[in-house]
This record gives C-alpha cells, sequence and structure tokens, in this order.
C-alpha cells in the first residue's frame, strides 16, 4: 500500500516536501534498490477474535515499510511533542488532544487501505490526518489557528479534515463520527466502489447509544463498516472498568464479528485491518475491532494525565510497549538497518517539524469575513448578529 512504496512514495512533512528520501546512507548500502525484498514476521501478541476466526499470526512486510513506518511513528511523536510545547507557550489556544503513545495504529492502518478508503475518527485527529497525506504545516497552522492550516484556521486541533483523500475528519462530540462512519459506508456501497470505511472511537465513547444503532444498521445492510476502538484504558480521567460493565469492547458489537490486537505494533494493526477490509469487500458486512493502545498525555493538555493513573503506570509502559521504539527495534532486526541510520532519520524529521513549527508562527490569520461564512450552502440572505447587538452582517455561502 501507500508505506510499501518507500522510495516513490515517502512521508511528507513540510507543505508537500519528502520528509524522507532513502538517505545517502542508504542508498550507499543499496537499500533503495532493496526495499521490495519481502520479509515474514510473526505477530508476538496473539489476537482475540469474536464470533469470526482469527487471521494467521504471520505478516509480510519489506524493509522499505519498516523504514518509512519507524520514519513516520517518528514523525507524529515529534509534531506532537511540538504542538505540547506550542499549547505551553500560548501559542495554541483551546482544546488540544495529543496522539503520542498511539502512533502505530495510524501508520499500520494506512499501510492496509488506499486513499480511495473512508476515514473519520474523533478529536485527538492530528496524526490520523497526517496518515492520509496532510503535512506538518497543515497541522500546525491549524492548531494555531492560521489561514494555512488544513481547514482555513476556521477547525482547530478537534477539526482536521482532507476531501481528496476521504478523511472526514475530526469530531468534537463525543462518539458522534460512529453514526457518520455507517454512511460513509452505505456511501461505498450504494456506488458499488470496493472500499470500505473506518470509524475511529476511544473506549470512553464506547457505551455511547448512537454507536450501537449505527452498528445495527451496518449489520442489517451489510455496510463495508470497520469500528476501530482504539482502547487507551482511560475515557478522560475514567478507567475503562469503572466505565463499562463490559469492556472487552470487540465483543460488543453481539451478533457483529470482532477481533481484539496489539494497537502498539504496527505490523499487527496492518494484518488486523487487511483482514477486517477483506471481511467486509467480501459481503459478510461490518465488523469491530479493540486496538490495545496507551495515551501518554492526559486526555487533553488541560488534564495533568496523573490524578488517575500513577506516573510509575505511565513510564512502565513507555519502557516496554512505546510504539515508536517498537518500529525501531523491527527496522533494525528485521529490516537489517542500523541505530545510526535511524538516527539520521531522526534528524530530518525533527527538522521538519521545527520547520513547520517556524512557518506556520509566520502565517496570516483567516480573513475577518470568515466570521459570516461556511455557515450555511444558501444563506437566503440571513444575517448573523456582531458584537454590538445592533448591528447585523449579511451571512456568506
Amino acid at each position: 500500500m501507500a508505506l510499501r512504496n518507500f522510495a516513490q512514495n515517502a512521508v511528507i512533512g513540510l507543505s508537500g516536501r519528502n520528509a524522507f528520501a532513502p538517505t545517502a546512507t542508504a542508498m550507499k548500502r543499496g537499500y533503495a534498490s532493496a526495499v521490495e525484498e519481502t520479509l515474514s514476521y510473526e505477530i508476538d501478541v496473539p489476537f482475540d477474535a469474536h464470533k469470526i476466526e482469527p487471521p494467521s499470526r504471520m505478516v509480510e512486510t519489506t524493509k522499505g515499510e519498516l523504514l518509512a513506518m519507524f520514519s513516520q511513528m517518528y514523525l507524529f511523536r515529534r509534531m506532537e511533542i511540538a504542538a505540547d510545547v506550542m499549547y505551553k507557550g500560548k501559542f495554541i489556544r483551546g482544546f488540544c488532544h495529543l496522539y503520542d503513545g498511539q502512533e502505530a495504529i495510524c501508520v499500520g492502518m494506512e499501510a492496509a487501505l488506499n486513499k480511495q478508503d473512508s476515514i473519520i475518527t474523533s478529536y485527538r485527529d492530528h496524526c490520523t490526518f497526517l496518515g492520509r497525506g496532510g503535512t506538518v504545516y497543515e497541522v500546525m497552522a491549524e492548531l494555531m489557528g492560521r489561514y494555512g492550516g488544513c481547514s482555513k484556521g476556521i477547525g482547530g486541533s478537534m477539526h482536521m479534515y482532507k476531501k481528496d483523500a476521504n478523511f472526514y475528519g475530526g469530531n468534537g462530540i463525543v462518539g458522534a463520527q460512529t453514526a457518520l462512519g455507517a454512511g460513509l459506508a452505505f456511501a461505498h456501497k450504494y456506488k458499488k466502489e470496493q472500499n470500505v470505511a473506518v470509524a475511529m472511537y476511544g473506549d470512553g465513547a464506547a457505551n455511547q447509544g448512537q454507536l450501537f444503532e449505527a452498528l445495527n444498521m451496518a449489520a442489517l445492510w451489510d455496510l463495508p463498516l470497520i469500528y476501530v476502538c482504539e482502547n487507551n484504558h482511560y475515557g478522560m480521567g475514567t478507567a475503562e472498568w469503572r466505565a463499562a460493565k463490559n469492556h472487552d469492547y470487540y465483543t460488543r458489537g453481539d451478533y457483529v464479528p470482532g477481533l481484539k490486537a496489539n494497537g502498539m505494533c504496527a505490523l499487527t494493526v496492518k494484518k488486523a485491518i487487511a483482514f477486517a477490509k477483506d471481511h467486509c469487500l467480501s459481503g459478510k458486512g461490518p465488523i469491530v475491532l479493540e486496538l490495545d493502545t496507551y495515551r501518554y498525555h492526559g486526555h487533553s493538555m488541560s488534564d495533568p494525565g496523573s490524578t488517575y493513573r500513577t506516573r510509575d503506570e505511565i513510564s512502565s509502559v513507555r519502557q516496554e510497549r512505546d510504539p515508536v521504539e517498537r518500529a525501531r527495534r523491527l527496522a533494525i532486526d528485521i529490516g537489517g538497518f542500523s541505530a545510526a541510520e535511524l538516527k539520521e532519520i531522526e534528524k530530518v524529521q525533527r527538522k521538519v517539524v521545527d520547520e513547520a513549527v517556524e512557518l506556520a508562527k509566520k502565517c496570516e490569520l483567516p480573513p475577518d469575513d470568515f466570521l459570516h461564512k461556511n455557515i450555511y450552502q444558501d444563506t437566503l440572505g440571513t444575517s448573523a448578529r456582531g458584537v454590538d447587538s445592533s448591528v447585523y452582517v449579511p451571512l456568506q455561502a
């Protein structure tokens, strides 16, 4: 898929520029010409299945894919750390939900999908947008409310969007995207397209009624819908076991098959998503995936993340399960790359993020008339009251 074409389709970071192309060292060692050599990897954490036979634990990959996975995951991590710094420096205001710790999900997912497949997710959406082909600059500019952002500076952290890659955004209402995802799947089936819709939600949204209503309709109509529960074990500050009687989320589709996988390994996620896509496109209807993951930051930047869990718990996950470090080990142990080559990639990606941040700071704000645009497709002559209650401004389409 997208990540396999390592030399041609590198990770895009800053204003469309290649954030990673074959390094000088890699070119010298001949990796650029050998990136498509097929490698096999046995997934170490077994799948748990509900009403379906689990897939094989063997997954195929290439040197190029392993290197690109590490490169992209490191880029995601650096971008989210930069967002943390910019938020604390008051360059970013309002809500900001970071994804560090969960990077393997977006990277593994994109390795099994194409850009004709649809994705919709929650408000933790920066890396999902990047995975769909967005740039770090577009993310940082959007976070800062600048015109160069992916939503022209009027969406902010929770509303990244990329229509040309069928990414239908982050959604600020808990669980709202689950019903919209069913609609995307319906559209694929109605148009007779061989594509799936992926609707992502967290364990905190797993008790939403609209999820079960939409799942019932998707099952009735055999829609090509993959529900992905990113279980990071805390809905805001509430542990999963305190909020859900049954927190085996992959089983909660009842009559709908489910699969649980290790969400900290990009290759495992790739295998799970590919399996789910084959299931849906064979006409068997929707499937529920639960990807076991963890977020390092709090729920949002206003949450220190340490009042409902211990620092030892967070440190333990970082040391034992960190997805970026796992990707590094796979690139070295299976791909045959050296630690020095990966350090070279890190240097490139850090520069991409640093440049994107500085460029976003210099970007202009959206025009003032944006306050009165994009509200109605047809305004029908409607006006909106301004700050001064005696002043009304005509809305613009």
